[in-house]
């Protein structure tokens, strides 16, 4: 069975940093490409940052994260991360992760973001 579990969400005020986390189980993590997704209340959801799979460090933002998120991953932990910094109210959100291969897609459950002062 296939398990993305994110953690890490909550309230912080505007200019604050949260790190996001997702454990991976059920796949070989290594092999994945890893994304992270978040959707605003009345929005389509939009890909945040995405790292490429096994030991290459390539990734990619989106142009409003871009200098303050920062994606990683650890696959002796079957972990990518999202390290948030400068954060604003335009990205309260809930925050997905994804893996993705050549064959199959996966999604975890979600967790909230919510900047506000």
């Amino acid at each position: 069975q296939v398990q993305l579990v994110e953690s890490g969400g909550g309230w912080v005020q505007p200019g604050g940093s949260l790190r996001l986390s997702c454990v991976v189980s059920g796949i070989t993590f290594r092999a994945y490409a890893m994304g992270w997704h978040r959707q605003a209340p009345g929005k389509q959801r939009e890909l945040v940052a995405s790292i490429a799979s096994g030991e290459n460090t390539s990734t990619t933002y989106a142009d409003s994260v871009r200098g303050r998120f920062t994606i990683s991953r650890d696959n002796a932990k079957n972990t990518v991360y999202l390290q948030m910094d400068s954060l604003k109210p335009e990205d309260t959100a809930v925050y997905y992760c994804k893996a993705i291969d050549l064959s199959n897609s996966y999604w975890g459950q979600g967790t909230q973001v919510t900047v506000s002062s």
